[in-house]
């Protein structure tokens, strides 16, 4: 199996090291792993791409490339020149620092990558681990996604629908904020959403009086709705959650014909 593999943290985050690891796992001793991630940290990001200026691509090693653009762009820059004379089988993004539940999923650079993966043809899975009290004292913040990550991937892989939608199938995966030993299993649920708890500003001065705002992210740890990703994952579970990028809102285009 040959894996392409982004983030939006950045190449030298510690979380793409540990999806490098899970991806090793996964391609076997005959397959092949690449990566390419953005220079600099791109979280936050969205599916954006670098569509009014070019990105700088540089080799750093063997199958190894940072490109000075969004994970959408390093995706775009992995099939279409690093890896364009032999396409990759499967697109990872991430591991996140932070899930990527909820309204989350919405801003993630990480599920940009993904989602960019899933435009292009290609099977994509995105891959965030949650921090909380129970977890961020460990040694290794990152060991449930590491321990757990190549097993999952692996059923989801044997689970995915042969298709031929237009808007591919691609994948939210977020690790619950607990230790690896302590995950309680796997669960297929939908998007939740945090009620109350919604992106701001926070204000601040600079030393010669200039005003700046910087994005303020709401509470991480109100539960969603019973059954969705965040309440799933705060209960100890993994969450799946399968998306695509169709945006229509089906449930409301009867009642909007109504203007026809």
């Amino acid at each position: 199996m040959r894996i392409l593999l982004t983030n939006d943290d950045g190449i030298n985050a510690p979380g793409l090291s540990v999806l490098e690891a899970i991806a090793t796992q996964l391609a076997g001793p005959d397959g092949e792993v690449w990566t390419v991630a953005p220079a600099f940290e791109q979280s936050g990001v969205g599916h954006c791409i670098s569509y009014t200026h070019p990105m700088m691509i540089a080799k750093l090693g063997e199958r190894r490339f940072a490109a000075e653009g969004s994970p959408a762009d390093c995706v775009l820059a992995g099939l279409h020149d690093v890896m364009k004379d032999n396409p990759p089988d499967l697109v990872l993004s991430g591991v996140n620092r932070g899930n990527n539940s909820a309204e989350n999923a919405l801003y993630s650079g990480t599920l940009g990558g993904a989602m960019e993966a899933a435009l292009q043809g290609l099977p994509a899975i995105a891959l965030s681990q949650y921090f909380g009290p129970r977890n961020l004292g460990l040694e290794n913040t990152f060991e449930t996604a590491e321990r757990h990550g190549a097993d999952l991937i692996r059923r989801i892989l044997d689970a995915m629908p042969q298709e031929e939608a237009d808007y591919r199938l691609f994948y939210n995966v977020n690790f619950p904020p607990v230790p690896a030993s302590d995950v309680l299993g796997f669960r297929v649920v939908p998007q939740g959403f945090r009620r109350g708890s919604r992106y701001s500003v926070e204000p601040h001065s600079s030393p010669s009086g200039r005003r700046f705002l910087w994005i303020k992210g709401g509470y991480q740890h109100h539960p969603t709705a019973p059954g969705t990703d965040a309440a799933v994952n705060l209960d100890g579970y993994v969450s799946i959650t399968p998306m695509r990028a169709d945006l229509t809102a089906h449930d409301a285009l009867e009642e909007l014909k109504a203007i026809e």
